[in-house]
């Protein structure tokens, strides 16, 4: 099966309209990634055959609850899940951030090759990432145990902000570590076609007000 009947496939399984010109990007992301993969390694996974599973789908499953307005990827590495959402929701300002110089420079070159203005990069360390204004979402796939992301980033969420941490099994531990301030939302198990495993994504929120510059 072709990746663009995978991908045409996958996301009528998602109940994800888009654009042609939306699933060519996303097609070329692809084929971008797997070209910079041989000398920057941004990926694990070597089967390119398998990446519209676990890395397009894998990242729109959690398009349904991205609201519009800023969102933060962290640890972007090779732009999962910040590009296929950018590429998806062209409203969305996405914020790509790696403290890996080839893996952010991957990204710049991603954002222009691919049209999408609605991409910054920046690379760095996300304790050390001071932006001028927070962010509405700040997202991870598999960056840290969840006490860890809050605590890294919890300075860049904007008031009523949320974060939305991609995770596989439910993280029914890393959930009883987190400190009385952070509150769960909600836990959505996410079923991502052609992709063995279990996915969750966990909605997290700060309850106090320690937020930029005052925690």
């Amino acid at each position: 099966m072709s990746q663009a009947v995978q991908l045409e496939q996958g996301l009528d399984a998602l109940g994800i309209e888009l654009p042609v010109a939306a699933k060519h990007k996303l097609l070329q992301y692809v084929a971008l990634l797997y070209k910079w993969n041989k000398t920057f390694s941004l990926t694990a996974l070597r089967e390119q055959e398998k990446a519209i599973s676990y890395h397009v789908l894998d990242s729109l499953a959690i398009l349904p609850f991205v609201a519009a307005g800023s969102l933060l990827d962290v640890g972007s590495g090779g732009g999962m899940p910040g590009i296929p959402l950018a590429i998806a929701r062209p409203d969305l300002r996405v914020t790509l951030l790696d403290s890996n110089s080839k893996k952010a420079a991957f990204l710049q070159q991603a954002a222009i090759e691919l049209g999408l203005p609605n991409i910054s990069v920046h690379c760095g360390r996300v304790e050390q990432y001071h932006p001028a204004s927070g962010f509405a979402l700040i997202t991870s796939r598999a960056f840290s145990d969840l006490a860890d992301f809050v605590a890294c980033s919890r300075h860049l969420l904007a008031d009523d902000g949320r974060w939305l941490a991609m995770k596989g099994i439910w993280p029914e531990d890393e959930i009883g570590r987190l400190p009385a301030s952070i509150a769960v939302d909600a836990v959505h198990r996410l079923a991502v076609p052609g992709l063995d495993g279990e996915r969750h994504l966990v909605v997290l929120r700060c309850t106090d007000a320690q937020r930029r510059g005052e925690s």
